[in-house]
């Protein structure tokens, strides 16, 4: 399902200058992503999924406290995510239509607006459709707004991860130098990581250890 609203990941843009992300719901319905009668396995609260979650990142970047950040980092229940559109019970459907159970985000930089950021999304759903669904829609949408070479297979990523690099950031986009962002899926998880660093070599090197690291603290589940 393709629709109008913005990546969580595109946060990164503005996370250091402390603004939230409106995202604008879409309709439709979330097709295959109906959650199973049956509770699946793993995480069953958001703060059990926070000790799965990478706690530092390769390019050694300070971690930015949650509550430094607005919306607050750290736990997400579908209310918290909702919360990021201008149409928080539009946006509530949706999620629920992808079987969104909760998630937990985390953001490494200065803590000034400029200079490197890394920010990881690790979000848990219902079923492993939910969750592919919902990655492939948060890379369509960040690739419409950046711009940029979005791709799938990359070599420098897992299996079912989708890249995308971004040399030239529009200023207006808020990037501070190069990024980029990968949106990648295992079992019932998706996991969202955005790298902006000086050259996008560093960018690219960045995130692919970090995606790595936290596909590999995930269960197959």
């Amino acid at each position: 399902m393709t629709c109008g609203r913005r990546s969580r990941a595109s946060r990164v843009a503005v996370l250091l200058a402390l603004l939230p992300v409106l995202t604008a719901g879409c309709g439709g319905d979330a097709e295959d992503t109906a959650a199973p009668a049956s509770t699946p396995a793993g995480p069953a609260t958001p703060e059990e999924l926070e000790r799965l979650v990478v706690d530092e990142v390769p390019s050694g970047l300070p971690r930015v406290p949650d509550e430094a950040i607005q919306p607050p980092a750290g736990a997400k229940r579908v209310e918290d995510v909702a919360g990021y559109s201008d149409d928080p019970a539009r946006e509530r459907g949706v999620l629920e239509d992808y079987g969104y159970r909760h998630g937990w985000e985390r953001f490494w930089g200065a803590g000034t607006g400029e200079g490197p950021q890394t920010g990881v999304f690790v979000d848990q759903f219902e079923a492993a459709g939910g969750a592919d669904s919902y990655a492939e829609d948060l890379a369509r949408n960040d690739a419409d707004h950046y711009g940029g070479l979005l791709s799938e297979g990359s070599p420098d990523l897992p299996d079912d991860c989708r890249r995308l690099l971004v040399e030239e950031p529009d200023p207006e986009d808020g990037l501070w130098g190069p990024a980029a962002f990968a949106w990648c899926t295992r079992g019932s998880f998706s996991v969202a990581v955005s790298a902006v660093a000086g050259t996008l070599d560093d960018a690219t090197e960045e995130l692919g250890e970090v995606a790595r690291d936290q596909l590999d603290r995930l269960p197959a589940g």
